[in-house]
């Protein structure tokens, strides 16, 4: 088996089996190729079936050079994956990888704003420019939710429940959610999605999408990303903030308010409480604020 092959086959697993998304997908392929792209480079002859952990180790140490601990530690957990789908199909009996370990990583910790910093960035939205409306239904979406950037241009006017106070949400795996939605960001969505969206000329293959663009085709990752920014610039604000950011706050928020992590788990669609755990050191002070509050000694 060649490499080309590998990655065919490869692919169709982690799309048919998996059920990866398209996005991560390409990542998995992405490491492999890195790979293939280094024995190519020193002239390696080897295959799939055959490439060993010395070879493997001195790809590592290779790219040890050109990027972080933190890249390292993916194309390496991209790696083990590839060479894990080759011993379950049987293409090859051992793992290269085995005994190599990914780089010890200090936990970072995500990005958050406060109330106040979402309100700015709010209000820095012009809602007489044509797509005004729809931006802040967006921005108010990506923190009322909690939702993943690729989950919020996926979401389908079929997927509102606004009579039930709910939304149903794709997500990683094309695992199906239920995520509650408030009344405000509600009453945004509504006017984006019933005063301005219908004027817009609608390409029919997106019909059932609630966030268009100006030509009435469906968002792009990309996109999401500009609007965050250019608001970012208009409110001043120095800090790094992606889309990304409004799912932090809108977890650490509800952390911070007293809801329970396995509830926030659910609304965002983590796997596992692990991933959630994260959360937990965020903002100590409402720790101590729970023992003064619920401890039996708490007035000895």
């Amino acid at each position: 088996m060649n490499w080309e092959q590998a990655l065919k086959e490869y692919k169709n697993y982690l799309q048919l089996e998996r059920g990866l998304s398209a996005n991560s997908i390409q990542n998995y392929l992405l490491d492999v190729n890195k790979l293939i792209r280094y024995l190519e480079e020193f002239d390696i002859s080897t295959s799939p079936t055959t490439i060993d952990n010395q070879i493997l180790e001195s790809f590592i140490y290779h790219i040890a050079k050109e990027v972080n601990k933190r890249s390292q530690a993916r194309i390496i957990s991209g790696l083990k994956s590839f060479f894990s789908y080759l011993i379950f199909e049987d293409i090859r009996k051992d793992h290269p990888l085995s005994l190599i370990e990914s780089p010890k990583l200090d936990k970072k910790l995500p990005d958050t704003l406060s109330t106040a910093e979402i309100d700015l960035l709010i209000e820095a939205i012009d809602l007489s420019h044509p797509q005004g409306h729809r931006n802040k239904a967006i921005i108010e979406m990506l923190y009322g939710c909690g939702l993943r950037v690729s989950e919020l241009i996926q979401l389908r006017i079929s997927d509102l429940y606004f009579k039930e106070s709910f939304i149903r949400v794709e997500g990683k795996g094309q695992k199906q959610r239920l995520i509650p939605i408030g009344d405000y960001t509600i009453q945004q969505i509504n006017i984006y999605k019933n005063e301005v969206r219908p004027h817009q000329k609608i390409n029919d293959q997106f019909s059932d999408i609630l966030f268009l663009n100006r030509r009435g085709n469906q968002l792009t990752r990309a996109m999401i990303f500009t609007i965050v920014k250019d608001l970012v610039k208009k409110a001043d604000l120095k800090k790094k903030i992606s889309p990304h950011s409004f799912r932090h706050s809108f977890a650490t928020h509800l952390l911070e308010n007293g809801a329970d992590l396995r509830a926030i788990q659910q609304m965002l669609g983590h796997e596992s409480i692990t991933t959630t755990e994260i959360y937990m050191h965020m903002d100590r002070s409402h720790l101590k604020e729970a023992v003064l509050q619920f401890h039996p000694r708490k007035g000895e």
